[in-house]
């Protein structure tokens, strides 16, 4: 029997430190992949079998049958980060090592098949950066999910479910709404969906609205409106890949792009059609924009392809991409038409670990590949070349913020990251994720910022989850 040793004086690092060591109780338990959306977990299948003390923790009956059961679980993640020349000196910063910790833990109730309350708390803390968190770095105390899930339709191949409440959302490859795993502190929001699945076939409907977070305890505002509504379906085709097709409306109050500050509402309709696993692998997505931005019209459009091989009988299993994306930017700010993409909730990775430039008025070049360094190691090595789409417009961050202006540079090229990552899957409880970026800065940002430098990131993250 395992007795982990209690901290009398527990603080952060104690607590990343007293659930490593529980490592050695947990080798032997058995646990399911965890997914990113913990929710989606299913522990109904140890109801009729031997349980450890693990297995006892993940499906714990509430009634004699084991139809009412509760299930628990967690996670602790911490990360260092060593960033030189954030904004490629444009603030002087230089170096910028800091700390940031995210902790949570999560219930599962299920009243039989048909109902069931899923409740997550979560804490995301940032100690030592120079110019303090980022909205992405810290939100010291939140509830992060509170829902409840009314299954309506539940037949062999068919089911409907109502989900309402606090919840995360993430769709598809992550361009337009992502749960922001990346980052320490995860999106979520608040509202109503409605989710059928049939056969080969699943669709989601929702209304939402999106809290302004805040940096300290349970004190994020809700938004008391609805700004993100919209569908998403996928058709999975076996064996000839699969289609995803998608509306998305937003609502903002106050949206900012080059050409200025404005109320923004704005409809997405794409598609995406996809296909992973062994052999040929691919991922192309088109969506076009349109709506009001002030006074005026949105027209924007965004065209993705991502394009490879994965030879999964080959030693190291090596897979090879190609990725290209165009990303609309403004044309003209005076013409009172807005031709900039928004990403509106955007994956904080969508162009490596921790890109420099977002999603908005972008052409890329990125080439990738992979190798499996024995079992439970990953290599990645990415090289992603960046120019301005319009020379009109301006850099954005990766959340579709804008950063910098660029109207006034004639200058195309932003820049050439180089990117390496590997990931440790220890045991099914444990990872470890290394990554370094070097950004070498381009033409626009040596003209726009005077005396500029190259960027350097260089993160270690371990995570343990249970």
């Amino acid at each position: 029997m395992c007795s982990p040793r209690i901290l009398k004086k527990p603080t952060s690092a104690g607590v990343v430190l007293l659930i490593t060591g529980l490592l050695l109780c947990l080798s032997n338990a058995y646990a399911q992949p965890f997914k990113l959306m913990r929710f989606d977990e299913d522990y109904s299948y140890l109801k009729d079998s031997s349980r450890n003390w693990y297995r006892q923790f993940k499906f714990v009956p509430l009634s004699p049958d084991g139809n009412i059961y509760a299930s628990f679980g967690g996670e602790a993640r911490a990360e260092f980060v060593a960033f030189n020349n954030e904004d490629w000196g444009r603030m002087g910063i230089g170096h910028n090592n800091f700390l940031l910790q995210r902790y949570d833990l999560h219930t599962d109730v299920h009243f039989g098949n048909r109902f069931r309350v899923f409740g997550q708390i979560r804490s995301a803390l940032e100690n030592g950066r120079k110019t303090g968190p980022r909205p992405i770095d810290e939100d010291k105390l939140n509830i992060q999910n509170l829902f409840a899930d009314v299954v309506a339709v539940k037949e062999a191949k068919t089911s409907l479910t109502f989900r309402l409440g606090r919840q995360e959302l993430d769709y598809g490859s992550g361009r337009l709404i992502s749960v922001r795993e990346g980052p320490n502190a995860r999106l979520y929001f608040t509202g109503a969906k409605a989710m059928l699945v049939k056969q080969n076939l699943r669709l989601d409907a929702f209304v939402m609205m999106a809290d302004t977070v805040n940096p300290g305890a349970f004190d994020n505002k809700p938004s008391k409106q609805a700004n993100l509504w919209g569908g998403y379906g996928t058709l999975i085709i076996p064996r000839s890949g699969n289609i995803d097709f998608y509306y998305v409306g937003i609502r903002r109050d106050t949206s900012v792009f080059e050409a200025g500050a404005a109320k923004e509402t704005r409809h997405t309709i794409g598609g995406r059609f996809w296909r992973y696993g062994g052999g040929f692998i691919y991922n192309l997505e088109g969506a076009y924009q349109f709506g009001t931005f002030g006074t005026g019209r949105i027209s924007a459009w965004t065209g993705s392809a991502d394009i490879g091989y994965f030879f999964e009988n080959a030693p190291l299993k090596p897979s090879i991409n190609l990725r290209h994306d165009y990303i609309s930017g403004d044309a003209n700010p005076g013409d009172n038409r807005l031709e900039t993409f928004n990403p509106i909730y955007p994956k904080g990775g969508y162009f490596g670990f921790n890109p420099q430039i977002g999603p908005v008025n972008l052409i890329d070049i990125h080439p990738y590949a992979t190798i499996k360094a024995g079992k439970q190691v990953t290599v990645q090595g990415d090289v992603v070349f960046n120019w301005r789409y319009s020379l009109n417009d301006g850099v954005y961050r990766p959340s579709g913020t804008f950063n910098m202006p660029g109207e006034t540079s004639r200058k195309r090229y932003i820049g050439t990251a180089y990117l390496l990552s590997a990931v440790w899957q220890i045991n099914s409880f444990l990872s470890l994720n290394q990554g370094i970026q070097y950004f070498s800065t381009g033409s626009f940002v040596h003209d726009v910022i005077p005396n500029p430098h190259d960027g350097l990131f260089i993160n270690t993250r371990i995570a343990f989850k249970f």
